[in-house]
C-alpha cells in the first residue's frame, strides 16, 4: 500500500486455469489499467494465477497488503471450478454465506424456474462483502475491504468496473506524451539516460519497432506533473534537434 497518499496503487489478480494454458485470451487488463489511471489510481502489477485455492488465498492476502486497491477478474460463475469467491472468503478468515440480496437480483433475473442450484451458487458471497452490481448477466460481483471481485467475461467485467470507478479515491492521473524517431534505440540510448537523470520523477521509456524495413523507435515520457512533464519532453527535442535527429510527435503532452 502506498505510503505517499498522492499516490494510489491497485493491483490486479487475472484468475484462471484458461489464460494460463492460452485457450483464453485477457482482454480486460488494458482495459483497467486505463480506467484506473482516469481515476487517478497507477496499477502497478498483473499477476495471472491458477483456479488454485492456495494461490488464491496467497495472492491475495498479499496484494491487499501491498496496494490501496485490489481486483480480480474470472472464477465467479457458477461451475466446480469457479471457486474464486469462497477461496476469498478463506483469505479473509470469514464464512462463505448465500447472500439473500443476490439471492433476490438472480430471483429476478432468471425467475424461480430457472434459478437453478448451479446459477444460485453465484448468490454465495464472503460475509459482510458489499455487492457489485452486474448491468450484464445480473450475478454481482463483491467488495470485501480494499478488494473488488470481477467477472472475467469483459462485458461484465467493464459494466462493474464502471460501476466502480466513481467510487474509488485517488490522485493526479499520469500523463505522458510520446515521440517517435526513425533511428535505431542504441543511437539514443545514453541521451535518455541522463534525460533520466535529470528528470527523476518522469518515467522515460524507449520501445523499439521496425516499420516499412526501417528501424526506429517511440520514446514515452508519463508523469503526474504537467510542467515537469513539458520540461522534460521539451529536453527531449532539443536534443534530438542537436543530433539531428527527425521526429513525430506522436501523442503531445496532456
Amino acid at each position: 500500500m502506498s505510503k505517499n497518499q498522492d499516490i494510489y496503487t491497485a493491483g490486479l489478480i487475472i484468475i484462471g486455469n484458461e489464460i494460463l494454458s492460452g485457450r483464453t485470451l485477457d482482454a480486460n487488463t488494458q482495459h483497467i489499467a486505463v480506467t484506473l489511471n482516469e481515476a487517478g489510481v497507477t496499477l502497478a502489477e498483473v499477476r495471472i494465477i491458477p483456479d488454485t485455492e492456495g494461490t488464491i488465498i496467497e495472492t491475495v492476502r498479499h496484494f491487499s497488503a501491498s496496494f490501496d486497491y485490489v481486483f480480480t477478474t474470472g472464477g465467479i460463475g457458477p461451475t466446480h471450478d469457479d471457486i474464486t469467491a469462497p477461496s476469498i472468503a478463506k483469505a479473509f478468515g470469514v464464512d462463505w454465506n448465500e447472500n439473500e440480496q443476490a439471492k433476490a437480483i438472480l430471483l429476478a433475473h432468471y425467475g424461480p424456474e430457472e434459478l437453478t442450484s448451479a446459477r444460485l451458487r453465484m448468490a454465495k458471497i464472503p460475509a459482510g462483502a458489499s455487492l457489485i452490481p452486474n448491468p450484464v448477466s445480473a450475478a454481482p460481483g463483491f467488495q470485501i475491504e480494499n478488494v473488488y471481485v470481477m467477472a472475467g467475461v469483459p462485458k461484465i467485467m467493464q459494466g462493474m468496473l464502471d460501476h466502480i470507478a466513481p467510487t474509488l479515491k485517488g490522485g493526479a492521473p499520469m500523463l505522458c506524451g510520446t515521440v517517435t524517431l526513425d533511428v535505431p534505440e542504441s543511437q539514443i540510448a545514453e541521451d535518455l539516460g541522463r534525460l533520466q537523470d535529470d528528470f527523476p520523477a518522469v518515467d522515460i521509456g524507449s520501445y523499439p519497432h521496425f516499420k516499412n524495413g526501417e528501424l526506429g523507435v517511440s520514446v514515452v515520457l508519463r508523469a503526474r506533473d504537467e510542467e515537469n512533464l513539458a520540461a522534460a519532453q521539451k529536453a527531449l527535442l532539443a536534443v534530438l534537434d542537436a543530433r539531428d535527429v527527425a521526429y513525430n510527435i506522436d501523442k503531445p503532452v496532456k
